[in-house]
């Protein structure tokens, strides 16, 4: 029933000169999106208010309400284009007026956890970017027709944007930073199968696909009663995020997922000196997909008893720490952290085996990131005993990936059913812990069902091969001229 409307903003986003690409395109139409939202979300309250004879404040001052500045309509109704803004108007409130309004709130609210920091915060961190006004009105004109009332609307909105944020995702050389495929996080949290009244955590939260599926999978784990719905909403899920457009994206995504105060923070996990974490800040439940790949300042470093500039490192310590004892992690990370003969690298794994039980490793398919080709490999582990046995699983899907052949939930079916005995077959096997080199904590993927063919030429035999097929193809050269 959307699709259009979706398809409908972007081609009007194309045509303005502030917008270039895909992710100009999911950021603004994320705020227009999130302010209409916010416009259906307190209508339903003051009716439900009203109902309940309750008295009801509305968020936002009347000026900057939807109705009194986005579509202005009469009793009757219908649009009052003599109120309407548009154009140089349109644009000159929207940045003079509405955008410092809406930033002044992450000052004014009483904590982190309230809608109207989230408003103050996402308005604060980014610009309307679209410079002419005209084309802001059609934006706007289009917005107004989603509504985000119904159960089923909600639905459909949420696949059309998971939808804009693969697009977005696949359109940079960062997209893993904002997509990790859905079929492999249904597939991490099934493995890892949180339960309701766990806590569940993203440190690196990207666009919330890990918390949005997390949410899904408990919705329908078991029959909920109206506390564990609280609950699920209120105090289950949480997220850091760094990024300001990725921190919006997450908001958002959250929203439409029907979070309606998504409990995520706009900050960097890494500035957090892990020895500060206490009892009461560590969760049940971490699913992650880190940057990895980046190189952190000393004075980031410093917060690590490892010290390293790979991202993706000083999360994994981050997220061991973050860990109840008995809490379950489940990491997407490269797969050359298994491998890798630096000090920070073995010191990591030689933490990782003592102090977790690492009772998974799959490794994935170069190409299962759409748009990169990065081999990575999920760690899945159990703090609070070490580990004694490695089941690894690798992932051969039988084709090359691409955006038009993507990783499938099909793929994954096996990996599911054979972790639950940690069976061995011609994908599947284990390792003794007692087989590890403990110099090197080495662990990489070595399927002992896959065995390598040795060349037995010489090196003499090898050369001599050379210059034969060098002589070949100036042969066929040569015969290719005389033809012509």
């Amino acid at each position: 029933m959307f699709e259009q409307t979706f398809k409908n903003i972007d081609d009007i986003l194309w045509k303005d000169a502030g917008c270039s690409t895909e992710l100009d395109y999911a950021e603004q139409s994320s705020w227009i999106l999130f302010l209409k939202w916010l416009d259906d979300y307190e209508k339903e309250k003051e009716t439900k208010a009203s109902l309940e004879e309750k008295k009801f404040k509305p968020v936002l001052d009347k000026e900057y309400q939807w109705s009194s500045w986005a579509i202005v309509k009469t009793n009757d109704g219908k649009i009052d284009f003599n109120k309407i803004l548009t154009g140089p108007d349109l644009k000159k409130f929207v940045d003079d007026k509405l955008f410092p309004y809406l930033s002044s709130f992450r000052n004014k609210a009483e904590n982190f956890d309230t809608l109207e920091y989230k408003i103050g915060e996402i308005f604060s961190e980014l610009k309307n970017k679209l410079q002419d006004g005209y084309t802001l009105r059609d934006v706007i004109n289009e917005v107004d027709n989603l509504e985000f009332k119904s159960s089923e609307q909600k639905h459909e909105l949420s696949a059309l944007y998971e939808e804009k944020i693969k697009n977005m995702g696949n359109a940079g050389r960062n997209g893993g930073e904002y997509y990790t495929p859905r079929p492999l996080i249904k597939s991490i949290i099934k493995i890892i199968n949180p339960k309701v009244g766990e806590t569940i955590y993203d440190g690196a939260v990207g666009s919330a696909g890990f918390l949005v599926e997390a949410y899904e999978y408990l919705k329908k784990s078991k029959s909920l009663t109206t506390s564990e719905l609280k609950s699920l909403q209120i105090n289950t899920l949480y997220g850091i995020e760094k990024k300001t457009l990725a921190y919006i994206i997450g908001i958002m995504n959250m929203i439409l997922h029907g979070i309606e105060s998504p409990n995520i923070v706009h900050q960097n996990t890494l500035e957090t000196n892990i020895q500060e974490i206490q009892n009461k800040d560590r969760v049940n439940v971490i699913l992650a997909n880190p940057p990895f790949g980046g190189k952190e300042k000393k004075n980031i470093q410093e917060n690590f008893p490892i010290k390293t500039g790979e991202t993706a490192y000083l999360f994994l310590q981050h997220f061991i720490k973050k860990l109840k004892v008995g809490g379950r992690c489940g990491v997407v990370i490269k797969n050359t952290f298994l491998s890798n003969t630096d000090n920070a690298s073995i010191a990591l794994r030689k933490q990782l085996l003592e102090e977790c039980n690492v009772f998974a490793i799959l490794d994935l398919p170069g190409g299962a990131f759409l748009g990169t080709g990065v081999k990575t490999v999920v760690l899945f582990f159990k703090k609070g005993e070490p580990t004694e046995k490695l089941w690894y699983y690798q992932l051969n899907v039988g084709r090359n990936m691409g955006k038009t052949n993507s990783l499938n939930e099909n793929d994954l079916e096996d990996f599911i059913k054979l972790s639950k005995t940690q069976k061995i077959s011609d994908n599947s096997w284990s390792v003794d812990i007692n087989k590890i080199d403990t110099k090197t904590f080495d662990l990489s993927v070595n399927n002992p069902k896959i065995i390598e063919v040795k060349d037995e030429r010489t090196p003499e035999e090898i050369i001599s091969e050379i210059e034969d097929l060098d002589k070949l193809h100036s042969d066929v050269l040569k015969k290719i001229k005389n033809l012509l």
